[in-house]
């Protein structure tokens, strides 16, 4: 007589579905299923490999998973929801395939290689609760995650679950939409006093004035960062918020701040009008605000007087000296300073022509003051790059004149040192670009821009575990990070042998003009057995570069070990790129 004991197992489970399946089904069924075939093979089935899960059904627009661990079934979940966003890069926002994930920690009856129970229902239930791109899971994940992973959870308290006697309690992890950058996490608030400045309101009336605004909370952002005391978020986390009507609440939740800075600038002729508040984000209180009214030629005044209030208010703590420390070298000519705010404005964008118009914007501001460091140093690591992938053997000769021009103007200024290490580095001399990145670092330690290039020194060095620590840190002073900030993740993750979290990086880059993120591409294939996909990234690199050869990848890359460069240019040849 057969066995008729039911089996059991203590289990976390994932369930997931597709948001809208049935509309995006009725617009392109062929298309949708295509979409989703490709997902589940190169996101959800290798992302599931990594945290040491097991697929146990795919129904269409949903698939469950089990864990035998709740924290790897929530980082499983976070990792998949931010791989999401990032394949939806480039896609139309009505055609996108977005993610709603519920977790549930249960008791499961075994079937075969089915599951049943109450367990799985919690999951689904759970999942349907979620927002697209959202994750949502039971008290009883909540319990074991606790600290283990570096997340912010909302409580939402006991919730009644269909066909469930008693209520669950469930927590919500904040995931953002899916759009064309990753969605950020709920952030924790650091330690120190943290400060997210949003985007000043241009009140002109002139939508040519943008940039004026943009630029001056910018260099609000940049002097804030300078102290050491202060947390502060970056422009391009803080620039997500621009233009809408948001809750300074949930700005503290999704960027994991205490203070929220907020304003507006009124230019008109030679007067300028200023308005900021400091605000408690967390209760919405108001407990600063001033007014502005000057002629345009105090400007550099008028924002060294809102960064100290603001700095008093917050971090009282600091000294006049400290402040005084802080500043930096300013320019005298406000034609300077206004070509340098709109080569900045350029600099920011990721369309082709950004380096040469930026470029043009920072030549004209200095040619009107050859002594401005900040548009010397933007330029000189524009070039370095340019220069980075030129064949002349004396390419990077201009750019080290400028950026020892740089330092020599400002030796205070953190991105004068940083396009110096970046000069030198990029030139061959690794070990002496270290002390440069060191000087950055300790000048500005709030900039995440430059952390990403100081992280270049230790991966180039070899040092791939602090590299990856720097490239987080970054990732947490900028929570909704700009697109290239994926190529560091990649090279990181590639020394570090993890070669299918560095491919997902680069695919996540959408189409790349720079033969570079071919290569290393086609490395991760090639290294992944995916030998087809990597000679077709190969040819990519050879459109854009058709001389291109295994030599002179090796001249450009300045990995310092043998055994790190071999560790490129091996799977490249293999992959046909010629000798």
């Amino acid at each position: 007589m057969a066995d008729e004991r039911v089996q059991r197992r203590l289990a976390a489970i994932l369930a997931a579905d597709v948001v809208g399946y049935s509309r995006l089904m009725e617009q392109d069924e062929a298309g949708t299923l295509a979409a989703l075939k490709e997902r589940r093979k190169h996101v959800l089935t290798p992302m599931v490999s990594e945290h040491e899960g097991r697929i146990v059904k795919v129904m269409g627009d949903g698939v469950l998973v089990e864990f035998g661990s709740a924290v790897n079934a929530v980082a499983c979940a976070v990792e998949l929801q931010k791989c999401m966003a990032i394949a939806n890069n480039g896609i139309a926002e009505d055609r996108r395939i977005a993610l709603r994930v519920g977790i549930n920690l249960g008791d499961v009856v075994v079937e075969g290689g089915d599951l049943y129970g109450d367990g799985i229902i919690i999951a689904v239930r759970l999942q349907a609760m979620a927002e697209p791109g959202g994750i949502c899971l039971a008290g009883s994940v909540y319990e074991q995650v606790g600290n283990k992973l570096p997340l912010a959870f909302e409580d939402l308290g006991p919730c009644e679950i269909k066909n469930v006697t008693r209520p669950v309690r469930a927590f919500r992890i904040q995931a953002g939409p899916q759009g064309s950058q990753p969605p950020p996490e709920r952030q924790p608030a650091p330690l120190r006093p943290s400060i997210a400045v949003l985007p000043f309101t241009n009140m002109s009336g002139d939508p040519e004035q943008q940039y004026f605004s943009d630029g001056i909370t910018e260099d609000m952002i940049t002097e804030l960062s300078r102290f050491r005391s202060l947390f502060v978020i970056a422009r391009n986390s803080s620039f997500q918020f621009r233009d809408k009507a948001v809750d300074v609440r949930r700005v503290a939740r999704e960027l994991g701040v205490l203070y929220v800075v907020e304003g507006g600038i009124r230019k008109v002729g030679a007067q300028l009008r200023i308005t900021a508040q400091l605000i408690e984000a967390t209760t919405g209180k108001h407990i600063w605000s001033e007014r502005y009214d000057r002629s345009l030629s105090d400007v550099f005044a008028v924002q060294d007087e809102v960064v100290q209030a603001i700095v008093a208010r917050v971090a009282g703590q600091l000294s006049i000296f400290e402040f005084q420390r802080a500043r930096r070298k300013r320019t005298e000519h406000l034609g300077a300073y206004d070509c340098y705010l709109r080569g900045l404005d350029c600099w920011r964008d990721a369309g082709p022509d950004a380096d040469t118009k930026s470029n043009s914007w920072f030549e004209r501001a200095l040619e009107l003051d050859a002594e401005f460091a900040d548009p010397l140093a933007l330029l000189c690591i524009s070039k370095g790059i340019l220069a980075f992938y030129n064949d002349s053997p004396d390419r990077f000769e201009p750019v080290l004149a400028m950026a020892n021009k740089a330092v020599a103007l400002d030796p205070n200024n953190s991105w004068s040192h940083c396009a110096l290490g970046f000069a030198k580095l990029a030139s061959g001399s690794v070990a002496a670009s270290a002390t440069h990145f060191d000087t950055a670092m300790r000048l500005n330690p709030n900039d995440p821009d430059q952390m990403k290039w100081c992280a270049l020194y230790h991966i180039y060095s070899g040092n791939f575990d602090v590299a990856r620590e720097m490239t987080a840190a970054a990732d947490r002073l900028n929570p909704m990070p700009p697109p290239w900030y994926q190529n560091g993740r990649a090279v990181v993750e590639y020394g570090l042998r993890n070669y299918a979290a560095a491919a997902r990086h680069l695919e996540g880059l959408g189409t790349s003009t720079f033969y570079w993120d071919h290569c290393y591409l086609a490395a991760c294939y090639e290294r992944l057995g995916r030998m087809p996909e990597a000679k077709l990234e190969i040819a990519k690199a050879l459109r854009i570069k058709p001389n291109l050869t295994v030599g002179e990848v090796a001249i450009a890359e300045p990995y310092v070990r043998p055994d790190d460069l071999e560790h490129l240019l091996e799977p490249l040849r293999k992959a046909g790129l010629p000798e």
